[in-house]
């Protein structure tokens, strides 16, 4: 699971020793997380093929820049766990890892071609999710002269056993910040966040 696995190096890599997982509470939301994943995991994960993505490719977009960043040196990265922050200066060896959570908000599957309300300005697109049991809720996308100028994605995930909220936003050649919070039934709340400056 993408915050179990990826919350847990970026504070063991801050804190050697003393990361989330020596957390009993941290252990049964895990637990939690990998049962929930493995329910999810029955569902196909079908893309669009043979026609024209409706929407915007997140994917293809967040894979593209994830080969260009990783030519970056250490960049500065700040994670945080309910209100207590770490930040350090870190080489990401795997860039499509580090934007899991972007590429797993497109929406370019078959059965959602007619999911989502598209709104469009000069400069800016927004996707909107009609049926409310779509994890994506919102994508805004904008643009100038063509080129992506940034996206931020909500999205949000309500189940018997936890209600989660995201906000994904990414600024190209400059930053990028996942911010979660979830409620974990017995556990209570949890908020995370990681922030990479990319200058």
């Amino acid at each position: 699971m993408f915050w179990c696995k990826n919350i847990q190096n970026a504070f063991d890599k801050i804190r050697p020793g003393e990361g989330l997982a020596h957390s009993h509470h941290f252990f049964v939301w895990c637990v939690v997380m990998l049962f929930t994943a493995l329910l999810q995991s029955c569902k196909p994960d079908i893309k669009e093929t043979g026609n024209a993505a409706k929407y915007f490719d997140l994917q293809g977009y967040f894979k593209t820049d994830a080969a260009r960043l990783g030519k970056l040196p250490a960049i500065l990265k700040t994670v945080g766990h309910n209100g207590t922050s770490e930040t350090r200066r870190v080489k990401i060896d795997n860039w499509t890892k580090e934007f899991n959570a972007f590429i797993e908000s497109d929406i370019n599957k078959p059965t959602w071609r007619d999911s989502y309300q598209i709104q469009q300005t000069d400069h800016t697109t927004i996707y909107r999710a009609i049926d409310p049991d779509l994890k994506t809720r919102e994508i805004i996308i904008n643009k100038k002269d063509g080129k992506v100028q940034w996206i931020t994605i909500y999205n949000f995930t309500k189940n018997i056993l936890y209600t989660t909220r995201e906000k994904l936003s990414y600024v190209p050649d400059s930053m990028y910040k996942i911010e979660k919070t979830q409620h974990v039934r017995l556990l209570g709340i949890n908020r995370y966040a990681i922030t990479g400056y990319l200058k």
